[in-house]
């Protein structure tokens, strides 16, 4: 069994991540099998907060280049989370 630790694997911090934080949107890297109704009892359970929508997407690998072979990154999942109007994630 999956535990809510096992589905969200961090919060991303970054430029994009920032400016839609003020419309309590926030962009988590997930599990890859992580399902939109899992995510959503995970980020209640950590956070303590109310989950309004959750949109995912799955993220492609970049190509990447070592001396003269190519390689790939693995892909992931990416997930945003939308909180209900008074909910807040305290961010450190």
């Amino acid at each position: 069994m999956k535990t809510s630790y096992d589905i969200l694997k961090t919060l991303l911090r970054t430029e994009k991540g920032a400016m839609i934080e003020k419309d309590r949107q926030y962009i988590f890297r997930v599990a890859t099998p992580a399902t939109k109704t899992e995510i959503k009892k995970a980020v209640e359970e950590i956070y303590k907060v109310k989950v309004q929508a959750v949109n995912v997407t799955n993220v492609p690998g970049k190509r990447k280049r070592v001396r003269m072979q190519y390689g790939y990154k693995s892909d992931w999942k990416k997930a945003v989370v939308t909180l209900k109007e008074g909910s807040k994630i305290e961010v450190a």
